[in-house]
């Protein structure tokens, strides 16, 4: 694989997932579950490779760090490389473990939360020498392997000291130890080279408009966002910065729910040209929208930037992070992706992790080779479709009133709403215009 160099173990080094090789792409007559059917790093769809289109990356919270734990059991995986007491230690067997699936994967990226690196420590300059050490050892890892950072972020929502928030926390003693977490995340990022920075706000929202100003809490948040901005761009970061939206969960009412409400909020407070939307599948459905819905309203708005790649459960009603398995589902998502350009930036992070009885280490990998395939033939299944197939024309027909005439007046601005109601008082009723839905609908069919 170009640019891209399996781990070499030496005598002394532990092997977490023995007895599996590097994965590659079989074809889709492969009988063997680790390889990959359809996902060919090296094929061009659309003018680009399948590894230029997707920038695939492993989520390191999920994947090295999730270990089954739910609010109704304890813990169901043992992972060899979370059994050190040292927390740096564990850090470094973490991050071997990391390094070396992500090669046997063939997957350029990886991204992280500040502390899924490294255990957080009871003090701000503990913690952050615990972050230079093993931002140290990541870098001699990737300078090994090839392996790049698709983006970092900071973990601003698990510590109780954010059960209200961090940069919308009414108390400014906590809204400054954010920003000393966000400065030591930002730090690491731009050390490592990271493409992206990622900010979630699991816990800007509030619970009861009975004791929160929330004016007051967005206008907290625009200036944090722009301080951030402003000490990154100053310190030679030149990459985008992602707001990934989600609904509820923990917060009841959260300030990123959706695509259009970042939108607005990034539009409102003069953060359109440095800000993107990173989307979520699972957090798109837990809007009640549809994951092509959320791609869309990004890209008409040009904030595009990258994805979190998962699905939902639809009998359950929270954010259950599975590995996605949708062909169809994704097949429309890369319809928008594809006439947008491609992702701005950005790339497809597996924000997924393995159910809670998937206990092997092998799991991890036909997790992902799975989520990789479902990708890759949801891409082949798109382009296809703009390629070959009349679903451009079809949609295009369907607004061929706005292309001349009276109706291209209307769409040019030259029109009152006088001119409207003379056009329509001459034409009479208009007749319906059916929206081929059913045809559309096998379009894709067939091609998937």
């Amino acid at each position: 694989m170009a640019n891209l160099n399996p781990i070499q173990l030496t005598s002394g080094d532990t092997e977490y997932f023995k007895k599996i090789g590097r994965i590659r792409y079989e074809g889709p007559e492969s009988d063997n579950p680790l390889a990959y059917r359809f996902y060919d790093e090296n094929r061009v769809v659309g003018g680009k490779t399948m590894r230029e289109h997707f920038k695939f990356a492993v989520a390191y919270w999920h994947t090295l760090c999730g270990t089954g734990g739910d609010p109704f059991g304890a813990p169901t995986k043992q992972y060899p490389w979370l059994q050190a007491k040292d927390p740096v230690r564990q850090a470094k067997d973490k991050m071997d473990a990391a390094f070396e699936f992500i090669t046997k994967l063939g997957l350029p990226y990886y991204c992280f939360h500040d502390f899924d690196l490294v255990a957080e420590a009871d003090s701000l300059a503990k913690s952050e020498r615990r972050l230079q050490a093993v931002g140290e050892y990541a870098k001699e890892k990737m300078a090994a392997s090839g392996v790049r950072l698709l983006w970092g972020t900071a973990n601003l929502f698990g510590h109780p000291r954010y059960m209200n928030g961090a940069a919308t926390n009414p108390d400014f003693a906590v809204v400054a130890h954010a920003g000393a977490q966000v400065k030591m995340a930002l730090d690491l990022t731009i050390a490592l080279g990271g493409e992206n920075y990622v900010f979630w706000g699991g816990r800007e929202g509030y619970q009861s408009l009975l004791n929160t100003d929330m004016k007051r809490e967005l206008d907290h948040m625009a200036r944090f966002l722009h301080m951030a901005k402003d000490y990154a761009r100053k310190n030679g970061f030149s990459g985008a910065f992602f707001i990934e939206p989600k609904p509820m969960e923990p917060s009841k009412h959260q300030y990123d729910f959706d695509s259009a409400t970042v939108t607005a909020f990034l539009r409102e407070h003069g953060l359109m040209k440095d800000f993107k939307l990173n989307v979520e599948v699972n957090h798109a459905t837990l809007a009640l929208h549809s994951f092509q819905h959320e791609l869309q309203v990004a890209a008409n708005a040009g904030l595009l930037g990258s994805i979190d790649a998962n699905r939902g459960d639809y009998q359950n009603g929270w954010d259950t992070d599975q590995f996605p398995n949708n062909v169809y589902e994704l097949t429309e998502a890369w319809l928008v992706i594809l006439e947008a350009g491609g992702l701005q930036g950005g790339g497809v992070n597996f924000d997924a992790k393995t159910r809670r009885n998937s206990t092997d280490l092998e799991d991890l990998f036909h997790a992902h080779i799975g989520g990789i395939d479902t990708f890759a033939r949801a891409l082949l299944a798109a382009d296809a479709i703009l390629s070959h197939s009349k679903y451009r024309s079809i949609r295009s027909e369907r607004y061929a009133s706005f292309d001349t005439g009276e109706g291209q007046l209307f769409e040019n601005g030259k029109l009152k709403l006088g001119d409207l109601a003379k056009i329509a008082k001459r034409n009479g009723e208009p007749a319906l215009s059916s929206g081929r839905q059913e045809l559309m609908e096998n379009i894709v069919n067939r091609y998937v």
